[in-house]
Parts: C-alpha cells; structure tokens; sequence
C-alpha cells in the first residue's frame, strides 16, 4: 500500500507539472487573459483558465486506479477505504493576474478511515513560474523537488526549531472580504514588535509549505472556505508529513466541509501564538 501511494504521488506530481506548462503560458501571455471576475453571488475569484485546467486535471486523474471519484462529486455518506482525487483551481488567482510567480496547482487525495471521515493522504503543491513542487504521502514524509542549473534538486524537509514567538518570521492569508481581513489584521496586530517579520505573499498551498520548510515558523489565515480545501488539504498533507503542525485558532481539527480558521506552525511557538488567534 504505501509504494502504491509512493508511486502514485510521482505519477500526480507529473499530472501537475504537465499542468502547470499549460497556465504558465496563459500567464506569460497577457492578451490570452481575461480579467479577474467575482461573480455576485460568490466571493470567489474566477478566471476562465481554471476551467482549462480543472478539464485536464479531471482526465488526466481519473486515468490513475484506484479512486472511487472527485472530491466535488462524492455521495453524502461515503463507506471507509473509498478514495476521491481533490483537484483544484490555481491557488492565488490575484497572484496569478498580477504576474507575480507565487501561485498553484494543487491536489490532493482523500480516502475514508475507519469512521466514515475523509482524510487526505496524498498532497502535490506545484508553483510553476518557481519552477517548485512539494509533495507528501502518508507516512513517508515530505519533500521539495526544485530546478537548478544542474538538474532538480529533491530534498526531504522538515519545519524550523524556532523557539519563541520573539524573532520568528510568521506569515498570514487574509480574503478581500471586509469581515475577513479585519480579523487577521486584528492578529497582525496584536503580535507586531514579536516576529523579526510578518510576511503576507500567499497562496495559502505555498504559506503551508513553506512552514513545511522552515521559511515561515507559522502561517495563519481566518475563514478559509470549502472552495479552498483542495488546497489546504493538499499543504496540509505536507505540513503533517514534514512533522510541523496544523490545526484550526482553537486547536481543533480541520472540518473538510467546512470553513476553517488555519493555523501552522513548526509546532514549538504554537502555544505562544494561539491566545492571540483565539482573542480574535
């Protein structure tokens, strides 16, 4: 079972690199781009390429055995062992219309425990224009695969040992909605003077690996939506695998169906960070 999952994360790992070619080339090409919409009745981004991509992640998908669907398509009760691929839009659209580099292809695996609850147990974060992949698998850790003159470079990685609050560098996520972003500005606030930096980049996929990584010592982000799960699940395999830790502001677990308050951190300046987050 685990040399499946092992040879299945490289096989989705190179789903997403195919992938990514794809939208970097609409990025690298302004005149093929439509403007960012946000439709009425969502506060979700939408670019007309995420519809491309989610075509071709679907196909290409759907070819690997064994799944019992999509993420998006799967009954209300689902029987344990059943697995369904999470594939989702670019994480970090502005990023994305802004040409900046830092956005995603994410996906991710859920399969069934036990206790009728889907768990992910396969994540892939790829940033193309980083020319970056993360990927994790249950029980085998995580890595970074990264291009270098010389060839990719694939390194196991593991979250910082920061000690304190005091000289950490944190990073946060925030939406354009008013309610949102007032809350985790509440935080930033709070907590400024303590970190040697606030970092506020985005997406969320690439915040959570990079506490995988040991760049940021934590990441928070108030109400994130179910649209983001195929994101968040795909990081949050990799923080898990990296041994850093995920949780939501009050130190319950991540509910799959609904919105979350997220929290990672290397796992050591968590108890520092958390009376901040649950103040707000």
């Amino acid at each position: 079972m685990t040399m499946e999952l092992q040879e299945m994360t490289l096989a989705v790992a190179r789903i997403a690199v195919d992938a990514g070619k794809h939208v970097l080339s609409e990025q690298t090409t302004p005149r093929k781009l439509n403007r960012l919409k946000v439709p009425k009745e969502s506060t979700q981004f939408d670019l007309d390429i995420n519809y491309k991509l989610m075509n071709f992640l679907g196909q290409r998908l759907t070819q690997l055995e064994p799944f019992n669907g999509l993420w998006n398509d799967r009954p209300e009760e689902c029987r344990p062992g059943e697995r369904y691929w999470c594939p989702g839009n670019i994480d970090g659209a502005v990023n994305f219309i802004r040409n900046m580099p830092e956005w995603s292809i994410t996906i991710s695996l859920f399969e069934v425990n036990e206790y009728g609850s889907a768990q992910p147990i396969l994540g892939v974060v790829h940033a193309p224009a980083l020319d970056m992949t993360y990927m994790a698998v249950r029980g085998m850790g995580a890595i970074r695969v990264r291009k270098t003159p010389i060839g990719d470079k694939r390194e196991k990685i593991i979250p910082s040992t920061t000690p304190s609050l005091d000289g950490s560098v944190v990073s946060f996520g925030m939406s354009y909605v008013q309610e949102e972003s007032m809350r985790a500005l509440q935080v930033v606030s709070a907590i400024a003077g303590r970190p040697t930096d606030i970092k506020r980049v985005g997406p969320v996929s690439l915040d959570l690996c990079k506490v995988a990584d040991g760049t940021y010592d934590a990441y928070f982000e108030p109400h994130l939506h179910t649209w983001d799960v195929p994101a968040v699940s795909a990081g949050a395999v990799v923080v898990w695998e990296s041994q850093a830790k995920l949780c939501q502001w009050n130190g319950t677990d991540i509910h799959w169906r609904s919105d979350n308050d997220v929290v990672a951190s290397n796992g050591i300046i968590i108890n520092e960070l958390r009376p901040y987050l649950i103040e707000n």
